[in-house]
């Protein structure tokens, strides 16, 4: 199983709140009453529930950051035997096994608990018997069949992977510039963004996740891209609109033009209408290649505010013929 921090998508600081809050959260959105069409959600479901076996019971949680426990509640050393002889260390399992998050062993307290998860939810269903815990002695969640290590061994294993995002300006990305990105475990780190990235996509960092006994997991960083008051992102394409004159529409012009390296002079053809939009080559983002996108500008005409009366002359004597 993988680790129950993962699996409820909270850090390892997060209190009993957030993580009961998360648990919430994702048994409602896997709950098999509610995915009937969807074979995978009774997995997750159960995955869920695992891991608040450990999460939401104060005594597995610490015994699991101390590294007594692995993700699926065995302990990390054997000696005390095995088969029907052998210890569970795990307890009664979780909200929908035979026990009680926290060593509760019954009372309204749980029963409450059920009904504000699943009864409202899920039509009344939450008492219904369904389990996703894993058993007792010699199944998954006990010690029976001598399925741990060997004696005395501790397994090592790989810490959680923390995912991140980080907003990035326009600018950031077509310089090329190093970004802080703070991690849930507190640290900051500056991340330089690959030449030619994309929004949303994901840089990996090894080694800078949770810790763990075999190392650290990694942290993964998905970029995304801050709405820019004047461009719109179509790959490594930028787009914006101009607004221009009438007369430099009908009789041609020059009009500024604002790029992420500053404002350059555009050149308008006699004729020019809203309906083709004028290509400044380079001017885009960078590419993977080394190269630039393209800046499209869709001139967007507009008339003199307060009116113009010489022109509105023009045009009624115009329409008069």
């Amino acid at each position: 199983m993988r680790d129950p921090y993962d699996v409820l998508g909270v850090a390892r600081s997060a209190g009993a709140d957030d993580i009961k809050k998360a648990f919430r959260r994702l048994a409602k959105k896997y709950h098999p009453d509610q995915n009937k069409d969807d074979p995978r959600a009774k997995e997750a479901f159960a995955e869920v529930n695992s891991a608040y076996e450990i999460l939401g019971d104060t005594a597995k949680k610490g015994q699991f950051d101390r590294g007594e426990i692995d993700a699926e509640g065995k302990p990390k050393f054997t000696g005390f035997g095995g088969g029907a002889h052998g210890f569970d260390f795990r307890g009664g399992g979780g909200p929908f096994g035979g026990g009680r998050p926290g060593g509760a062993q019954g009372g309204a307290e749980f029963d409450d608990f059920l009904t504000d998860i699943l009864g409202q939810a899920f039509g009344g269903g939450a008492r219904g018997g369904f389990r996703a815990g894993r058993g007792g002695p010699g199944g998954p969640g006990g010690m029976g069949g001598g399925a741990g290590a060997g004696a005395g061994a501790r397994a090592r294993e790989r810490g959680g992977d923390i995912e991140v995002t980080a907003l990035v300006t326009l600018e950031e990305v077509a310089h090329g510039d190093k970004i802080r990105v703070e991690l849930p475990t507190g640290r900051t780190l500056e991340v330089a963004l690959p030449e030619g990235v994309t929004d949303r996509q994901q840089i990996r960092l090894k080694a800078q996740g949770h810790p763990g006994t075999g190392g650290a997991g990694d942290a993964i960083v998905t970029v995304a891209f801050k709405r820019h008051p004047i461009f719109h992102v179509d790959g490594h394409d930028l787009e914006a609109d101009v607004p221009i004159t009438l007369e430099d529409a009908a009789l041609g012009g020059r009009v500024r033009v604002e790029t992420l390296e500053g404002a350059v002079e555009l050149t308008l053809p006699a004729g020019t209408t809203g309906s083709k939009a004028l290509r400044l080559k380079g001017k885009g983002l960078p590419t993977k290649a080394g190269g630039r996108g393209n800046l499209y500008v869709k001139p967007r005409i507009v008339l003199p505010e307060g009116g113009d009366a010489e022109l509105e002359a023009f045009l009624r004597a115009r329409k008069k013929r």
